[in-house]
């Protein structure tokens, strides 16, 4: 059955005109009579009566005009849901560590709108345990965490952050450029407690020394101890990410301690494994384009065949 046929049937009702219905809807007066005889013939009955110059619908007419009138409200409102769609921009939720929202999303984020103009972004920071329970629950689209395993989930390692001692510019390791871990004992230190496993391979560390650290100052955000030793209240172990502007000014300088050599944080991309997503293989071309965290990460490769 014909949707224009009922389109004119509808109008000449509701115009009680069949000149008036083919002038709203730009026909001829002769083309929407015979979309009702086309219409008429389908049904197996007449749908209107003339009573002078009045059009009437007839008693068969008026059973099937609110069926008629359905049909166009569905299709109207499919019309509708299909525009909105074009005009509303796609949500891409993409859930993060402080680390990465203060360090790596600022980076990212921008190409990411290059290559995505229509997306919008939304950025949310958690913890990796309330991210993990976010993606189970649809309410991020991916997610930037510390290495995590689950069944349900496709987890990829996206970029290694090695961790070194900071020191600001005029202390006495500068000059040397490095120290023993021995040495630590008789400096103020600024702990940085990320709650991640690679912290404990630090605590190891310390456990070989005859007497344990100075730990003056015990913290768990990367930016407190970074302005910690900025003002010269200790030393730091710290992500090269989180120092990478002062160390770049010369604030702070990196002393390398052959005992924590190798020692870095992990951030692993999650999707759920149902859902995989294009915007997962993309951030890690744009990763892989930034000349400072080339340089850091390891190889890519495969991302690139598992997302």
């Amino acid at each position: 059955m014909n949707i224009e046929n009922i389109e004119a049937f509808v109008y000449i009702n509701h115009y009680g005109s069949f000149n008036k219905a083919a002038e709203v809807l730009f026909l001829s007066q002769p083309s929407v009579s015979a979309r009702i005889q086309t219409l008429e013939r389908e049904l197996g009955c007449k749908l209107f009566e003339r009573l002078g110059r009045q059009i009437l619908l007839t008693e068969e007419g008026r059973r099937f005009l609110p069926y008629a009138q359905q049909v166009l409200q569905v299709i109207q409102k499919g019309k509708q849901r299909i525009q909105t769609a074009k005009a509303t921009p796609q949500e891409l939720t993409i859930g993060c560590t402080v680390a990465v929202s203060n360090y790596v999303i600022p980076e990212l984020l921008p190409k990411l709108k290059q290559k995505y103009p229509q997306t919008n972004f939304k950025l949310i920071t958690s913890t990796t345990d309330q991210l993990l329970h976010k993606l189970m629950n649809k309410e991020i689209d991916i997610g930037f965490v510390r290495k995590v395993m689950h069944p349900a989930i496709r987890t990829v390692s996206f970029y290694e952050d090695p961790i070194s001692l900071y020191v600001y510019k005029d202390h006495p390791f500068v000059q040397k450029g490095r120290a023993t871990i021995a040495s630590l004992q008789e400096q103020p230190l600024i702990f940085f407690e990320c709650g991640s496993l690679d912290w404990l391979r630090i605590h190891r560390v310390f456990e070989t020394l005859e007497f344990p650290p100075d730990i003056a100052f015990h913290v768990d955000h990367s930016e407190t101890a970074k302005k910690l030793v900025l003002q010269k209240a200790g030393i730091a172990f710290l992500p090269g990410l989180s120092v990478h502007e002062e160390v770049m000014r010369g604030d702070l300088v990196p002393i390398y301690i052959p005992e924590v050599t190798g020692i870095s944080l992990q951030t692993s991309l999650i999707t759920l494994k149902e859902q995989p997503s294009t915007f997962a293989t993309t951030l890690a071309e744009l990763l892989h384009e930034n000349d400072y965290f080339r340089s850091q990460q390891p190889d890519h490769s495969l991302l690139h065949s598992t997302i």
